[in-house]
């Protein structure tokens, strides 16, 4: 849209509404970042409103919904699902994003990342994923990537696939 004079019109920020929740037990608490900080990483990658549902798991819950949703009987470091639209306000996005702790600080550990970088990378890529990106294909994943940098990068994080080809 532009204006009377033919400028552009400053792009409205998304409107995020996020609800976390922590089903964590002892140690596994441990890194596992504030609602302030997931809130400023969903942010920075989301371009339409959305109602967002972070939570965050220990390995059994996280293992019991990867094997009930996906089929697989392991638990994962983060899984998406996404709402039909009549959930939501018409043009918004309404999804959870799930995230198992310990999954996460083991990945952290092993790529020689902080809990912080790892875990913001993960709800980059789940926020992508609710607005519809994904990475079934080659392209896909490129793009999807490219975004993912773009978006850490801005976060001041470094790139979180610099070293994969080492692993």
């Amino acid at each position: 849209m532009t204006t009377r004079k033919g400028t552009p019109e400053p792009r409205r920020a998304a409107k995020l509404t996020l609800s976390v929740q922590r089903a964590l037990k002892g140690e596994e608490r441990v890194g596992a970042p504030l609602r302030a900080q997931i809130l400023r990483w969903a942010r920075a990658a989301t371009r339409r409103d959305a109602d967002v549902t972070v939570r965050l798991v220990g390995e059994a819950e996280g293992r019991a919904l990867n094997e009930r949703y996906r089929g697989k009987d392991y638990a994962t470091n983060v899984l998406t699902f996404v709402y039909d639209e009549e959930f939501g306000a018409v043009g918004s996005l309404s999804g959870d994003i799930v995230l198992c702790a310990p999954v996460v600080a083991r990945e952290a550990r092993e790529q020689g990342k902080t809990p912080e970088a790892h875990y913001a990378h993960l709800v980059v890529h789940g926020m992508l994923h609710l607005q519809g990106f994904d990475h079934e294909t080659r392209a896909e994943a490129e793009d999807m990537e490219a975004r993912e940098r773009e978006i850490l990068r801005t976060l001041g994080f470094a790139d979180p696939y610099n070293d994969r080809d080492g692993q």
